[in-house]
C-alpha cells in the first residue's frame, strides 16, 4: 500500500513538473517572439497579451485551447487604423487627385496581397503561432495567415502604444516601400478595367457569380464566373469572393483585349 501511495506522488510531481516545464518552455518561445516584434517596431512594448493575441492564428486554438481568442478582432480593428492612416496620407499627398484616383492608390496599399508581400519580407510566419494542419495550401494559406497577423499586429500596437506609434510602423512598412519602389500606381482592380473595356466596346456591363465553394469554413477557396454577353465567360479563384471576382475579371480582360 505504501508503494503505491509512493507511485502516485511520484506520478503527480511528475505530471505537476512537466507541466511547469511546459509552462515555462512556452514562456520562453513567447518571450522570444516578442523580441522579434520589438525589433520590427523598433520601440519597446508595454501590453503583451495584445501581441500574443495578434499573432495567435484561430488554426491553433482546437490544439492549444489555453490561448482562448484568435487575432480576428485585432485584425478587424487594424484593417481600419491602416485604411485610415493611408487615407490621411494620400489625402495630404496628392491634394490635386480626385477620389477616384485616391481610391485606387488606397486599395494597392491595404490589400491582402500588398500586405503579404510586406509580411513576408517582415518574415512574420515564423512569429505566428498556427497549425499547418489545417491550412489547405500552405503557400497560399500563409500569404493570407501572414497578412491577417499584420493587420491585427497593427491593431495592437495601437491599443497598446496609440495612433502615432501605428502611423509609425505603417510609414516604414507599408507606405514608404510602396511609394519608393513605384508599385501604388499599379492598377489591379480588374473589375473596374473590365467594366470601362465592356463600356468602350458597347457590350453589356458584366455580370458576376460564385458558382463554387470547397474546403473548410476556416481555409475556404471560392469560384466566381464572369459573363460577358455570350461571348466571353472565365472563372476565377480566391480565398474570399472578392478575390475571387477579380481574379475572373482580370482573366476576361485578357481575352477580351485579345479580340
Amino acid at each position: 500500500m505504501r508503494r503505491l501511495i509512493a507511485d502516485f506522488i511520484l506520478l503527480k510531481w511528475l505530471k505537476n513538473r512537466f507541466k511547469d516545464l511546459y509552462k515555462s518552455y512556452e514562456e520562453k518561445k513567447f518571450s522570444d517572439k516578442l523580441k522579434l516584434i520589438e525589433e520590427l517596431l523598433s520601440f519597446k512594448i508595454k501590453n503583451k497579451d495584445y501581441y500574443l493575441k495578434a499573432i495567435t492564428h484561430r488554426s491553433i486554438l482546437e490544439s492549444r485551447p489555453e490561448l482562448k481568442k484568435s487575432n480576428e478582432r485585432l485584425e478587424f480593428l487594424g484593417d481600419a487604423v491602416l485604411g485610415m492612416v493611408v487615407a490621411e496620407f494620400l489625402f495630404e499627398k496628392f491634394s490635386e487627385e480626385g477620389e477616384g484616383q485616391l481610391t485606387k492608390y488606397r486599395s494597392h496599399l491595404v490589400k491582402k496581397e500588398t500586405l503579404a508581400d510586406i509580411a513576408d519580407k517582415m518574415d512574420l510566419k515564423s512569429i505566428i503561432i498556427f497549425d499547418k494542419r489545417f491550412i489547405r495550401s500552405y503557400k497560399e494559406g500563409i500569404k493570407t495567415i501572414t497578412a491577417d497577423a499584420l493587420e491585427a499586429i497593427i491593431g495592437a500596437i495601437y491599443l497598446d502604444l496609440g495612433l502615432t506609434r501605428a502611423k509609425e510602423f505603417i510609414y516604414k512598412w507599408i507606405i514608404q516601400p510602396n511609394f519608393q519602389s513605384g508599385k501604388y500606381q499599379e492598377d489591379t482592380n480588374y473589375k473596374g478595367q473590365l467594366l470601362e473595356l465592356t463600356h468602350a466596346k458597347n457590350l453589356t456591363p458584366p455580370s458576376y457569380e460564385i458558382v463554387e465553394e470547397i474546403g473548410p469554413e476556416h481555409d475556404k477557396i471560392f469560384a466566381a464566373k464572369v459573363q460577358i454577353e455570350d461571348k466571353i465567360s472565365a472563372i476565377g479563384e480566391g480565398k474570399n469572393k472578392k478575390n475571387a471576382e477579380q481574379e475572373a475579371a482580370r482573366k476576361a480582360l485578357e481575352i477580351l483585349k485579345s479580340l
